[in-house]
């Protein structure tokens, strides 16, 4: 079991990108749960830092706590119900930027590799050929010396998808303490996966909406 020490940071308390009677778009922090956990000390997440100025904002979807980036909440039922449509018919687009380890040959590619929950080491997840099915496509955005920036956009929506399908290809995200070996932790202070791009279609006016954070790598 991996132990999770939570110590959310607190500037900015809310990075708030666009807001009007239907939603609320944010960019995210590092560190800083989507939604609380069981235990007592993960109340403070991005939900709740919300709901202490917007008592009517609703999460549609989740970022990983390590990841940060663009995130989009409801401020009503109806907002909330197209929203969750659009993720779950995967009618949004969506992209990630992150940082490797090593230096990535191949341009661009597909990675289908079938994943589970490690029932053995919660809450880790892998590769499984009786998992579920999982999709990620890749560009290479950049070769530094030790490492590469690379654009991934999911298909699916698994667990950990990013960082597990990165790893299997021998390129794990750096700063990630779940699959990461002590080069790849000790590389970054956090883990190197942005949420920067962020495709819906309004709820109401049905106009299409792009929202883009800058990747900080």
């Amino acid at each position: 079991m991996k132990l999770f020490n939570y110590h959310p940071p607190v500037i900015p308390w809310l990075d708030i990108r666009y807001q009007d009677r239907d939603i609320i778009v944010i960019n995210k922090p590092a560190g800083l749960l989507s939604n609380p956990g069981r235990a007592e000390n993960t109340f403070d997440c991005a939900i709740n830092r919300l709901l202490q100025r917007f008592p009517e904002a609703i999460l549609v979807h989740r970022l990983d706590c390590a990841t940060s980036g663009i995130m989009v909440f409801a401020l009503n039922k109806k907002a909330e119900s197209n929203i969750k449509t659009q993720f779950q018919n995967r009618m949004t687009e969506k992209y990630y930027v992150a940082e490797v380890q090593g230096i990535m040959t191949q341009d661009k590619g597909k990675i289908d590799f079938a994943m589970k929950a490690d029932s053995t080491q919660p809450p880790l997840q892998m590769i499984a050929a009786d998992g579920k099915a999982a999709t990620t496509y890749f560009d290479v955005l950049a070769r530094r010396e030790n490492s590469t920036l690379v654009k991934l956009k999911p298909i699916t929506g698994r667990t950990h998808q990013l960082r597990l399908h990165m790893k299997a290809l021998g390129h794990t995200i750096l700063g990630d303490d779940f699959y990461g070996d002590e080069a790849v932790i000790n590389a970054s202070p956090r883990l190197c996966l942005h949420a920067e791009h962020l495709k819906i279609t309004h709820p109401f006016h049905q106009s299409e909406m792009q929202f883009y954070s800058k990747h900080p790598f």
